[in-house]
């Protein structure tokens, strides 16, 4: 009896020893996930069966999913299966389309843009078309998001749309078939201007494709003529997959460069990304262009590119996204897209702009992002935090208020319809500036358009302030003149900044007449930024200055 009671505490011994470790305490991980998963199930649950009004279980869970991840960054998502199709297009390129990219015009939805080779372009949309109706679904901007559901689907299939052209004048049905539809990670290559040994290239996404692209357009170009400096143009590319912007660098960087380090929870996650071949184009000079809407696999490239100093950086400070993503499939047709680490340029920083740890409960341990100095190889200081910040920097944007006020409205996309239809059979080049410009100053005078200038908006606030308070008429009067005065600075506003307005005249004109690429060449005669690239190029001692080369 007493070996029997021996036995048992041995026993029992052994037991507490092999599970000690799965009842821990309160500040175990273990404990606590396995402690919030039962209490946030059981208050869904009591919530699905005792709540005064039926509860939809599926969009409730959904609902309490969404909560939760929005407590972290902004990348960290839940992509349900309805939007499957998105996941396919960040990591491989490609969807089930027709070939348009659409957008809001003033009150239409509108077509945009026509990929070059799908059913779209070959059976006649055209940019600038209304779509009034997808697959028997009346279209309008308060439904835009249901519409690429509407036409994407499986290739094969087809879609019936109906659209409106030339002022609604023409309405036409189109049974659109679906295809499988790669998106173009660049744009535009070509030598420019035409007969130089500059390269332009605009690069616009870093799908899977990116590199291989890059790769094709180096060689065609280079079997051309030699390639003496490029200008690789990233403003507005969002970024994509990292292993494509370690490829990209790849063209440009010497073998063995370090391009970017991740790091992510702990120590042991850490990676190192180096170039693995000799670059396509190593002795070309390099200026990369970018803004504050290049952001992550473009900053990448930026900052590898300005820390090995193989190149200049051109333009405005980027958008600041140092965190990668994982996309990670589930259960269902869905998948969670999550940030699993920071990334660190060649000299050592994190670019990333804001701090989502900072004063924030759910993370345990805030990793401060504070503004620190590091230097390139060429002992060029640059600075962590906030994205990067250009070698050059130009600025590129809209001044006039009343520029602004027209691109808002769309009219300079509503005049390029007008316009083209009236003249479809005409070359564009064979119109010059000004008869451009007076058919634009009739069209605006054609659809009533009325231009107000933030002065006339103070002074009418200030004429109803005087009125309100019954002030001296005098003042009241007086007010009246000047506001008078101001409503007949219109047209001088127009003609002050004719310069910018006869560049987004002839960029929408272009796209009807020349298509896309003809809209991105017609657009490099009126940019400033691209125009400062071409002449530090024609200074030689101002490139090797800005990289320090000489030192």
């Amino acid at each position: 009896m007493k070996r029997l009671h021996i036995k048992n505490l041995l026993v029992g011994a052994l037991i507490l020893i092999l599970f000690s470790g799965f009842f821990p305490g309160k500040d175990d991980l273990y404990f606590q996930i396995s402690k919030n998963i039962d209490l946030f199930a059981k208050v869904y649950k009591e919530i699905s069966f005792n709540y005064v009004d039926d509860i939809n279980p599926e969009e409730f869970m959904r609902a309490g999913i969404r909560g939760m991840l929005s407590s972290l960054d902004p990348y960290t998502i839940f992509v349900d299966e309805n939007k499957k199709d998105e996941i396919e297009l960040i990591t491989n390129g490609k969807y089930g389309g027709v070939g348009i990219t659409i957008g809001v015009r003033g009150d239409n939805v509108t077509v945009v843009e026509v990929l070059d080779g799908y059913s779209a372009q070959k059976q006649g949309i055209r940019v600038g078309d209304v779509l009034i109706e997808a697959a028997g679904v009346m279209i309008s901007p308060e439904n835009i998001d249901e519409i690429s559901s509407l036409v994407k689907g499986e290739p094969g299939t087809s879609v019936e749309v109906i659209i409106t052209r030339n002022e609604a004048r023409d309405t036409i049905k189109f049974d659109l078939l679906r295809e499988e539809v790669l998106v173009k990670n660049i744009m535009y290559y070509g030598f420019y201007p035409s007969n130089s040994s500059n390269v332009y290239i605009k690069l616009a996404n870093f799908s899977r494709t990116a590199s291989d692209e890059l790769k094709k357009a180096l060689q065609e170009l280079k079997a051309q003529r030699e390639i003496k400096s490029i200008i690789l143009d990233l403003r507005g590319n969002p970024g994509g997959l990292l292993d494509v912007a370690v490829d990209i660098c790849d063209k440009f960087l010497k073998k063995d460069m370090l391009i970017v380090t991740t790091r992510g929870k702990d120590a042991a996650s850490e990676r190192k990304y180096y170039s693995v071949q000799e670059p396509l184009v190593g002795n070309a000079n390099l200026i990369v262009l970018v803004n504050e809407g290049s952001a992550s696999a473009s900053e990448i490239v930026a900052g590898a590119i300005q820390d090995h100093d193989r190149g200049l950086i051109l333009g405005t400070k980027t958008f600041g996204k140092g965190l990668v993503q994982t996309i990670t499939p589930l259960s269902y047709n869905t998948s969670l897209k999550i940030t699993t680490a920071k990334y660190y340029t060649p000299s050592g920083r994190c670019i990333q702009r804001v701090d989502y740890a900072k004063s924030n409960k759910v993370i345990n341990d805030p990793d401060s992002l504070i503004e620190s100095s590091f230097q390139t190889d060429n002992k060029r200081y640059v600075y962590s935090a906030g994205g990067i910040t250009p070698d050059s920097i130009v600025q590129f944007s809209v001044e006039g208020d009343i520029t602004k006020e027209l691109l808002a409205k769309g009219v300079f996309f509503k005049f390029a319809d007008n316009f083209y239809y009236a003249n479809s059979s005409e070359d564009l080049n064979s119109f010059s500036d000004e008869i451009l410009f007076s058919d634009f100053e009739k069209y605006l005078s054609k659809i009533n358009f009325v231009y107000r200038s933030e002065a006339e908006k103070q002074i009418e606030k200030l004429i109803a302030d005087t009125d309100s308070k019954k002030m001296n008429k005098t003042i009241s009067e007086e007010l009246n003149k000047l506001k008078l005065l101001l409503e007949k600075s219109a047209d001088s506003d127009l003609k002050a900044y004719k310069k910018e307005i006869m560049r987004e005249i002839k960029s929408e004109l272009a796209s009807r007449y020349l298509g896309a690429q003809g809209k991105i060449i017609k657009l490099l005669e009126y940019d400033e930024q691209f125009q400062a690239a071409l002449k530090i190029f024609s200074d030689s001692n101002k490139y090797d200055k800005l990289l320090n080369l000489n030192e």
